[in-house]
């Protein structure tokens, strides 16, 4: 196997299929891999193969040769936004398509090595063809149109000894950023939005694993990551879209990849597998979401795998605290971000629910689905700190956001 092309070709075939990732816990995605969604983002402490080099490079101690898994996500999200006065719109950034590539392999009894490409993270939406009549009282959402991709890529590495693993993962992240928007104004439209504006950043992700088998409680896992913030400087465009607004950007165009720490347990036993997982994303401390008043999520999952012969089955459930608080929007800057919050970026999703399976064809070749359901939430934040003399803003701004994805890996072991 020529693990350099392999490589190659992931990379150009992830960077020509990723497009908008719609938000789950905060920007992040509920789980990378079909078996991890299908039990809502739970497998710190849980041996998924290939896949979990993303979830704990620890992990990747689970494969017994060569596995390799490429599937992706389908995202079907419904977002609706309202300012007040003007009509309920929806966003139609409403289907992706996200790949998910990994690659896992054993080299002896204590060293394993993988490579990886996922897409992680990211948010968008897409008003750009409604109706602007500001003697109506319709601003259309200021057409508003975004869009952020992240991708990253990495290598995990890990060492084995008896019950215990080690694993560490260099990552290269790609990140696009585009933010565009017509505004209304006593003079008339002003067009805002430079393009896409991309970048590339470094981080490491380390992770550990201890089997309690040997100390007499068979079938107990417990898991440790840890995740590098990645900072990222998109030039221009954040400082170029929010240029008209009162609004402090002590970070100018860096948007990081937040700091990350995540514990779990798994407990497994005849053909039963329990995963917790607890996570938390430093939101408040990224720089670009400090700005807009982001605050670190806490995350929590429970995910169920049986597993029989050729088959399994997973369930799951995941919650999580709101990561973007409103501001007090009877100031400028806080309506501010609680307009560019609700409008250009609603990461408002915090409850999901998760079903998945998996079937071997042969002791080879598998396949595996998932189905997530991001449960519906709504948000309604002030922005009454945005009327200026002559030119009065709405009081508030509404949104309402549900999500339904499926993913599918297709895994081959040799």
């Amino acid at each position: 196997m020529n693990i350099a092309k392999t490589t190659n070709k992931i990379l150009l075939l992830s960077l020509a299929t990723s497009t908008i990732l719609l938000a789950t816990n905060g920007e992040n995605l509920v789980g990378v891999g079909a078996k991890a969604r299908g039990m809502a983002g739970a497998g710190i402490a849980l041996g998924l193969g290939a896949e979990s080099g993303y979830l704990n490079p620890a992990l990747i101690s689970s494969v017994e040769g060569t596995e390799i898994s490429f599937g992706g996500t389908l995202f079907m999200p419904d977002i609706d936004a309202q300012i007040q006065g003007g009509p309920t719109l929806s966003s139609d950034a409403d289907t992706f398509v996200i790949p998910s590539v990994s690659i896992a392999h054993k080299i002896n009894e204590n060293w394993y090595i993988g490579v990886g490409m996922w897409g992680t993270s990211g948010n968008g939406v897409d008003y750009s063809d409604a109706t602007i009549n500001p003697a109506a009282g319709n601003l259309g959402n200021f057409q508003m149109l975004t869009n952020l991709q992240i991708l990253q890529f990495g290598v995990p590495i890990t060492y084995k000894q008896n019950d215990f693993s080690i694993g560490i993962s260099p990552i290269l992240q790609y990140g696009a950023l585009d933010i565009g928007y017509t505004q209304p104004t006593p003079t008339g439209l002003i067009s805002v939005g430079r393009g896409v504006a991309q970048d590339f950043g470094f981080g490491v992700h380390v992770g550990l694993t201890y089997d309690f088998s040997r100390l007499g409680v068979k079938g107990l896992v417990f898991g440790a990551t840890y995740k590098s913030a990645i900072d990222m400087d998109y030039n221009h465009q954040i400082t170029g879209a929010l240029g008209n607004f009162p609004l402090a950007l002590p970070d100018g165009d860096h948007l990081e990849q937040p700091e990350e720490i995540g514990i779990g347990f798994s407990y497994t036993t005849g053909g039963h597998s329990i995963a917790i997982d607890y996570k938390q994303f430093k939101w408040a401390s990224a720089k670009g979401y400090e700005d807009f008043g982001w605050e670190d999520q806490d995350v929590f999952a429970i995910g169920y795998q049986y597993k029989q012969d050729n088959w399994a089955v997973r369930l799951g459930y995941s919650i999580a605290d709101d990561a973007i608080p409103e501001q007090d929007g009877n100031t400028p800057a806080g309506a501010a971000a609680n307009f560019f919050n609700l409008v250009g970026f609603p990461a408002i999703g915090n409850e999901h629910i998760a079903i998945g399976g998996s079937y071997e064809f042969t002791e080879r070749f598998s396949i595996d689905l998932s189905y997530v359901y991001q449960i519906e939430e709504e948000k309604r934040y002030n922005t009454s700190g945005l009327s200026q003399p002559g030119q009065p803003f709405p009081g508030y701004v509404n949104n309402t956001h549900s999500e339904d994805s499926v993913a599918f890996a297709l895994n081959y072991k040799f």
